[in-house]
């Protein structure tokens, strides 16, 4: 008998055996194709909770996918710490949400001692709105997961890398302690929406690839407040980073997640070698390149390609870029569908 989707998602992240491979995603994943069914300018997904959760289950719905993932922008929570938003309702075509004023410098921080004030600034409650309505949609059919970004990549969200990355050199207590406070921030947060009722949370250290910085300060600074995150939180938990991560990905999967998610960049097959086949991997194409620029024909290749490297599950390396091509995402579903079918390292088939 077939497993629902959010069946699927569940028992894929518990590591019990399923029917097939999950076909779902811990990034945004909204298309065009969705927004135009619905007849609404992309803006309006960002402000509204129902149009949030609709253009989420329109476009799961749309392509078979399993699961669902709100919000799609990354500016929800510092603009819930008073840093403001710039929206571009009035734009056409996809323009995500930006923050306008990021602190300075860290003498400008200024962070709120009660942290759960922020569920009730800004665009926050719409998201949890949005959680409320797609969980109660179609008897909770599909797989809701939930995300916040880590903590070093929260910091940079909130005030200018290059302000954290001098201040190493020459204030590292205070650096620290900043980031101690994202720590405790995206802890919050994702303990929220574990208690909404998300079925995973996707923690987005996005921003610490070692393209932007070493293993050895990825070691010192980022490590220890990710340890802290998982530590935290109740499983589903995964970790997620872009960019280039071979040199880290053992350090990755010591840091208490379930599963970690790597981008293209990342050599699956070795990484697969690095960590045995106990380790979940979730991974690894490009969805702007395969989803957007490819001939459908060749996209089957890219998916089966994750799949005999190991992966357990197909993600996309970031989130889903709205303006796919249709017959490019059928054709990724459909080859999960068709080369998903048989056990992966870590998780069984029943």
């Amino acid at each position: 008998m077939a497993m629902t989707p959010r069946e699927r998602i569940k028992n894929f992240l518990a590591r019990k055996p399923v029917d097939q491979m999950p076909c779902f995603s811990g990034m945004g994943t909204v298309t065009v194709q969705a927004i135009d069914k619905m007849g609404i300018p992309f803006a309006k997904v960002h402000t509204s909770a129902e149009l949030m959760a609709q253009s989420a289950m329109t476009t799961a719905e749309m392509f078979g996918l399993d699961g669902v993932v709100v919000p799609y922008d990354m500016c929800t929570v510092p603009e819930a710490l008073g840093r403001g938003v710039s929206l571009y309702e009035d734009a056409g075509g996809i323009l995500y949400p930006t923050v306008p004023s990021k602190w300075a410098t860290l003498d400008d921080v200024d962070m709120p001692e009660d942290l759960s004030v922020i569920f009730e600034q800004g665009r926050m409650p719409v998201v949890d709105k949005a959680i409320e309505i797609i969980n109660s949609h179609d008897g909770g059919n599909l797989g809701i997961g939930g995300w916040v970004l880590g903590p070093f990549t929260m910091a940079g969200q909130l005030i200018e890398l290059d302000v954290l990355l001098k201040g190493v050199r020459k204030d590292k207590e205070r650096v620290e302690a900043f980031l101690s406070k994202m720590t405790d921030l995206v802890i919050t947060i994702a303990i929220h929406y574990q208690n909404l009722g998300v079925d995973f949370m996707n923690i987005r250290e996005m921003g610490s690839g070692t393209d932007i910085i070493s293993p050895r300060m990825w070691k010192s600074l980022v490590k220890p407040n990710l340890e802290r995150v998982f530590s935290a939180l109740d499983s589903p938990k995964i970790l997620h980073i872009c960019g280039s991560t071979d040199f880290i990905i053992e350090m990755m999967n010591d840091c208490g997640a379930d599963a970690v998610s790597v981008d293209q960049k990342n050599n699956v097959a070795e990484s697969r070698k690095k960590l045995g086949n106990d380790a979940m991997i979730l991974g690894n194409f490009d969805p702007y390149g395969t989803l957007t620029q490819m001939e459908p024909s060749d996209v089957e290749g890219v998916i089966k390609k994750c799949i005999d490297d190991g992966v357990d599950a197909v993600w996309p390396g970031c989130d889903l870029w709205p303006d796919v091509k249709e017959e490019n995402v059928r054709a990724y579903v459909d080859a999960v569908r068709k080369y998903g079918k048989t056990a992966t390292p870590a998780v069984g088939r029943l």
